[in-house]
């Protein structure tokens, strides 16, 4: 039996890690988009006497850690071979949540050929990714869709999200190797700056929920918090002369909306430029 499921990446502006011993309650509140580029997943699954998983990425085989763990989440002790074969549009590490919706696009797939809840697979993804701390609110933004602003963390009841209306074309540049989110999260200094400011721009957010808003907050974050190295820095400031631009995070990369074409050429001196717009629909089954 097979299904093959979508799910939207997502690019963070500003965040605040949230961490509580219950899974459910730990993630992020902030503000990021949805993109129409990210990872799509074909699954098959058969009757096995043994429990066997494997994940196939871009056509390699592949230890995916997020994946694994969510559909071990999501199955339990089941004997049964699960198949997943899974495209990524962007490079992990990038500040893409392509680690999530890798995952949650397996396990939303999974779901539907075993006629799970769509609120298993979230779960399943969402337990994954902040138990292995490759990102927080990733899961949680790519299962609504578009523009978003996470007013409280982990799933429902918990995870409170609110919509800012609006869709755009966008501009991404990766310039430099990726960063570990972990490490970066595991840095005292770093992530009290991170908390500090992510708590700030989010109320902030909350009070004037605008696109012009969220990308002021997103340079503010950047800046603060220190995360951008020069490059990205000089990115940042070039793509403004045509629009709005922020760092993805966590990554050495950057967002931009505004014109579209001239954006694509002044960020293509930086790095890799990938062009894509809003995903207004969260994840989803598309066969």
């Amino acid at each position: 039996m097979k299904a093959t499921a979508f799910a939207p990446g997502h690019i963070s502006g500003f965040f605040e890690p949230i961490y509580s011993p219950d899974l459910c309650r730990t993630g992020s509140r902030g503000a990021g988009i949805n993109i129409s580029l990210g990872a799509v997943s074909e699954v098959f699954i058969s009757a096995s006497t043994i429990q066997n998983f494997e994940v196939f990425v871009n056509n390699k085989r592949s230890n995916d850690k997020v994946t694994l763990l969510a559909l071990k989440y999501l199955f339990g002790d089941n004997l049964l071979k699960v198949v997943v074969k899974t495209k990524l549009h962007l490079p992990v590490g990038q500040g893409f949540g392509m680690s999530a919706a890798g995952a949650l696009s397996a396990t939303i797939a999974a779901a539907k050929i075993v006629n799970l809840p769509l609120g298993d697979a979230i779960q399943a993804a969402h337990f994954a990714e902040v138990q292995l701390k490759t990102g927080l609110g990733d899961v949680m933004a790519s299962s609504f869709g578009g523009i978003e602003i996470r007013k409280s963390a982990g799933l429902p009841p918990w995870g409170v999200i609110e919509h800012i209306p609006g869709n755009m074309e966008l501009v991404l540049c990766v310039i430099g190797k990726k960063l570990d989110t972990k490490n970066v999260l595991n840095n005292s200094f770093k992530a009290s700056k991170i908390a500090d400011y992510g708590k700030l721009c989010t109320k902030k957010i909350l009070n004037n929920p605008s696109i012009e808003n969220f990308f002021s907050l997103s340079q503010t974050f950047t800046k603060k918090t220190e995360l951008a190295n020069p490059q990205v820095l000089k990115a940042i400031d070039a793509a403004n002369q045509y629009g709005m631009a922020s760092m993805c995070m966590l990554g050495n990369s950057v967002f931009a909306t505004g014109k579209t074409n001239e954006l694509c050429k002044v960020l293509s001196s930086f790095g890799k430029v990938y062009a894509c717009c809003v995903s207004e629909s969260g994840a989803r089954v598309i066969e």
